[in-house]
């Protein structure tokens, strides 16, 4: 149960409401769509804000974020409407590909390439794991080979070893 009052008046009465009618009570506080905003009145502003509304519907295709999608797409067919017809032809061009792509989003052929790539996706930065025949097994570390000195003359009595023959204490 949800309180629902209709007024700011504290003493007005609360109903109590099971949030069945919330459908019909959202209906005044649509999404915007992108194309309720405002136009810019200059030429050279509708292009770039043109450009930037298809900037944004392509990055949000391709992060598959379907809502900001549709509000670029929108929003760049209200610019592309607000145009005249032989200006920005390019951008056009990317607005109907890119409206393309988002009506093709759940289609079959959609849902089976979002099947194919859920088995082989791996984290980019994840470790690799050790392949599984050469597994290491604990070594005990071997010690240093004896180096070579040479000839060298060793001063045992200076070191506190004594004479070399002797082992006296």
């Amino acid at each position: 149960m949800v309180r629902r009052s209709q007024s700011s008046n504290p003493r007005s009465v609360v109903v109590l409401t099971s949030g069945t009618d919330w459908g019909t009570r959202a209906a005044g506080q649509r999404r915007s769509s992108g194309a309720e905003s405002e136009i810019p009145r200059r030429q050279p502003a509708k292009i770039k804000a043109l450009r930037q509304a298809l900037h944004l519907a392509r990055t949000a295709i391709g992060k598959k974020n379907w809502h900001a999608a549709r509000h670029g797409l929108s929003r760049a067919r209200a610019l592309t409407n607000a145009l005249p017809p032989g200006v920005a032809v390019r951008e056009r061009e990317q607005l109907s590909e890119l409206r393309k792509k988002y009506a093709a989003r759940d289609t079959p052929a959609a849902k089976h390439a979002r099947q194919a790539k859920t088995a082989p996706a791996k984290r980019v930065g994840a470790k690799k794991p050790a392949p599984a025949s050469k597994k290491p097994t604990a070594r005990k570390p071997e010690p240093a080979p004896a180096r070579d000195l040479g000839d060298r003359f060793i001063n045992r009595e200076a070191l506190g070893y004594g004479a070399e023959g002797s082992r006296t204490r």
